[in-house]
């Protein structure tokens, strides 16, 4: 799928791509969200590290804006250590409850369609975001953070509901 190249393709996918999640979430109740699959990973933990990345986003931004630089993928981490990371955050959020998950996807959801709105097709594609360390531009990055995630969650949860229904 080719990525958004304005703010009014932006909003669109991002929506679409939450309201599949969505809807999808719609099916999983406390019990599957909390049982870990074949990964030894819950739908869960899934959703509460994608909520987790659309924030780190928002840090990456404004890092960036401030200094010209930002901690990506987070401080003390580099790209290479991703599991590491994301194996820190499951242990981090092991307490959070599947409603709280839920309300952290919404949350920062409403955020990045917040900041989506306030920004100009040139604030989003006509160059590079500052600090992101790469030639993608801030609406690719939002994307990434949005759409991408989303996207992603929702094939691990169908794999997740395959897995259960053998």
């Amino acid at each position: 799928m080719p990525a958004a190249i304005n703010r009014a393709a932006l909003i669109a996918i991002t929506e679409k791509e939450f309201s599949k999640l969505t809807t999808l979430l719609a099916g999983v109740d406390s019990n599957i969200a909390q049982r870990p699959f074949c990964d030894g990973t819950s739908i869960k933990d899934i959703i509460s590290h994608r909520a987790h990345w659309t924030n780190l986003f928002f840090d990456w931004y404004q890092q960036g804006q401030e200094t010209g630089k930002a901690d990506i993928p987070a401080k003390g981490y580099k790209w290479n250590q991703l599991k590491e990371y994301n194996a820190d955050l499951r242990k981090q959020n092991a307490d959070v409850s599947w409603k709280y998950a839920r309300m952290m996807l919404e949350k920062s959801h409403a955020h990045l369609i917040l900041f989506i709105e306030s920004k100009t097709d040139k604030e989003l594609y006509e160059k590079p975001m500052q600090g992101g360390g790469s030639k993608w531009t801030t609406g690719r990055w939002a994307e990434a953070a949005g759409a991408s995630h989303y996207r992603s969650a929702a094939k691990y949860i169908r794999k997740c509901m395959r897995e259960m229904a053998n």
